[in-house]
């Protein structure tokens, strides 16, 4: 159990530290990362995202599904082939594997915005691949 502790504080470490070479510093907090016995070869992964006021994330895809959880403000998302969305606090939204996340940002300029993800993926697969130009 130690070790898991100590593999999801290097994985969230990598997530931010890739968020922050690419100019986005959304906090990333990864809650939980467990292998599900019930469905083997993939695990789980809770992960909480702070966006400051006016802050967004870079395009990037997950090699996992996705889901998403609106804790606190509003969010704008959206996935390759459909029109930007607002999400508002207790709104969700799905990402199928391999989807192209264009944009996800905070829909406010002067008011926090936190997202509580929940993804599913292979113990080998990028929770976050950056987008090519």
């Amino acid at each position: 159990m130690k070790a898991l502790h100590v593999i999801a504080a290097a994985l969230a470490l990598t997530i931010s530290a890739s968020a922050l070479a690419h100019d986005s510093s959304e906090k990333v907090t990864v809650l939980q990362d467990q292998m599900l016995k019930n469905a083997p070869g993939k695990k789980a992964m809770m992960i909480e995202v702070d966006y400051k006021p006016g802050q967004s994330s870079i395009a990037h895809k997950h090699e996992g599904t996705a889901m998403a959880y609106v804790l606190e403000g509003e969010v704008i998302s959206q996935v390759k082939g459909e029109q930007p969305t607002t999400y508002k606090k207790g709104q969700f939204w799905y990402e199928p594997a391999g989807s192209e996340h264009l944009m996800s940002k905070n829909a406010s300029k002067s008011k926090p915005a936190k997202l509580l993800v929940f993804m599913v993926l292979a113990p080998d697969e990028q929770v976050l691949i950056p987008l090519k130009d």
